[in-house]
């Protein structure tokens, strides 16, 4: 009976810590907003490819460099969204999407979150200050803008806090060019532009979805303050804004221009339909999805048309 009792023991003991071990690492893919952060580690790699690819360098030579560019990047922007999320806790208890989050539920304390917060945007910084001073500049810019700018002051105030926000994830593919060579060049500069544009259809189709929850929030999104037909007017118009942008990447080849501007057709005809839908929500969430996957293969057939040949 005794032998039996300890093996129960054991089998709940087990339970107990997988459970707790599957709530930790829920928790931290929640703190640090997993998938916002490795969404912006991509265009900082394809800042540094092109970079590479324009000055004739190569990765496996700057391969230190790289390393050094990459995880302080990625480590800073996780400084700038932990301390997003200890200063929007009062927020994220009202909005259901956020309510699981460790600074609502207590599963981490504010006090620990802010010393992870400052802690890693610290270190994120010092890695880059390795790099690049300018490199460094362009991911403070980045810090202070999500940080500063966007979650303290413009987010609950203004409906201009999606542009503000926009400028720290536009400067990513900048830091990465900037490691490599000085970036007053025309590749580096548009891609800064195309994510400042993509980033406001993006965000406000998100916005659009969650309407509910950031009015109940009281944060001043677009469509909250403004109401769907503005928003939609304003997606319309970034959405045909980067309809000229890949002609000034010409560079990349006559195929990147192709198949870019391809991708921006689309995104524009799926921003058209807004207009004439009969279900908003069912058309926002279309047009987060066309986005969501427009940057990603946008960035990566960079990448591809900008590849060493094979033979």
């Amino acid at each position: 009976m005794t032998k039996e009792m300890d093996i129960t023991y054991n089998e709940t003991k087990t339970t107990i810590e997988k459970e707790r071990t599957t709530t930790i690492i829920a928790d931290l893919k929640s703190l640090f907003k997993a998938p916002v952060l490795l969404a912006n580690a991509l265009p900082v790699f394809v800042g540094f490819w092109l970079a590479l690819h324009f000055t004739g360098g190569s990765l496996l030579a700057n391969s230190k460099l790289f390393w050094l560019t990459i995880i302080g990047s990625t480590i800073l922007m996780a400084g700038a969204l932990v301390l997003n999320n200890w200063y929007d806790v009062d927020i994220d208890t009202v909005m259901k999407r956020t309510q699981n989050r460790p600074t609502v539920t207590g599963n981490i304390s504010l006090s620990t979150v802010l010393s992870i917060g400052i802690g890693l945007s610290a270190i994120g910084m010092i890695m880059l200050m390795f790099t690049t001073m300018e490199a460094a500049i362009y991911a403070f810019v980045g810090w202070f803008t999500y940080v500063i700018m966007y979650t303290m002051w413009t987010k609950r105030k203004y409906t201009l806090n999606t542009v503000i926000g926009s400028v720290s994830g536009a400067v990513t593919p900048m830091i990465g060019w900037a490691a490599i060579a000085p970036s007053y060049h025309m590749v580096p500069i548009m891609l800064f532009i195309i994510l400042f544009i993509w980033q406001m259809p993006h965000t406000f189709a998100i916005a659009m979805r969650k309407y509910n929850e950031y009015k109940a929030a009281n944060v001043a999104m677009l469509p909250v303050v403004r109401g769907f037909k503005m928003t939609k007017r304003q997606m319309f118009v970034y959405t045909a804004c980067l309809l000229p942008l890949p002609f000034y990447l010409g560079s990349l080849g006559m195929v990147f221009v192709v198949l870019a501007t391809i991708l921006n057709i689309g995104f524009l005809a799926v921003s058209i339909r807004g207009f004439f839908a009969k279900d908003d929500d069912k058309w926002a969430y279309a047009m987060f999805m066309y986005s969501v996957n427009y940057i990603a293969i946008l960035f990566l057939l960079m990448v591809a048309v900008t590849l060493p040949p094979i033979f």
